[in-house]
C-alpha cells in the first residue's frame, strides 16, 4: 500500500477520531464524513483515499469503540502508523481490517510525504525521503484479517471454506 501522510500528535484518542456525538450510528460511511474532525475539521476534505495517518505515541487510547477503526477504513485511511497503539486500538484495527503498524522511528515522517508499506517484508519506505524503516511483520494470520476485511469477513470465509469441504 502507498499513500501520501497525514500528521497527527500522541495520544489521539478514539473521540478525537470520531466524536461520540457521531456514535448514534455505526454505519461506516455516515461515520467516514466525520473522522478525525476534532483533531482537523477539514481533514476529510483534505485526504483522499489509500492516504495513510502517522501518529505520535498511543494512538487510539480512550474508549474501546469499534467505531473508530471502523470511521477510518471506511473515510479511505490504508493504514495508521504509530510508535505505539493503544491495545484495545490495536485489537479493534485487525477486527476491522485497518492494517496499522509500530514503527518507533514514526515521528521521521513528514506530513506530506508519500509512504510505501511493505507488510511481509515489514518495512515501510518513505517515497519522498528516500529512507526505509523496518517494523516487527505483522503475524500471517493477522494478514490474512485485514486482506479478508476484518475478522467477520475472516470467519464468513472460513466457515464457507468448510462447507466445501
Amino acid at each position: 500500500m502507498q499513500g501520501k501522510v497525514w500528521k497527527f500528535g500522541d495520544n489521539i484518542d478514539t473521540d478525537l477520531i470520531i466524536a461520540a456525538r457521531y456514535l448514534n450510528t455505526s454505519e461506516p460511511s455516515a461515520l467516514a464524513k466525520h473522522v478525525m474532525e476534532d483533531a482537523d475539521p477539514e481533514f476529510v476534505s483534505k485526504m483522499k483515499e489509500g492516504d495513510i495517518i502517522v501518529a505520535g505515541e498511543n494512538f487510539g487510547c480512550g474508549s474501546s469503540r469499534e467505531h473508530a477503526p471502523i470511521a477510518l477504513k471506511a473515510a479511505g485511511i490504508s493504514a495508521v502508523i504509530a510508535p505505539t497503539f493503544a491495545r484495545i486500538f490495536y485489537r479493534n484495527a485487525f477486527n476491522m481490517g485497518l492494517p496499522i503498524f509500530e514503527l518507533k522511528e514514526a515521528e521521521e515522517i513528514n506530513e506530506g510525504d508519500v509512504v510505501r508499506i511493505d507488510m511481509n517484508a515489514g518495512e515501510v519506505i518513505n517515497v519522498t525521503q528516500a529512507k526505509t524503516y523496518k517494523f516487527v511483520p505483522i503475524p500471517e494470520f493477522m494478514q490474512e484479517l485485514v486482506n479478508a476485511g476484518g475478522l467477520i469477513e475472516f470467519a464468513k470465509k472460513e466457515i464457507k471454506n468448510q462447507a466445501k469441504a
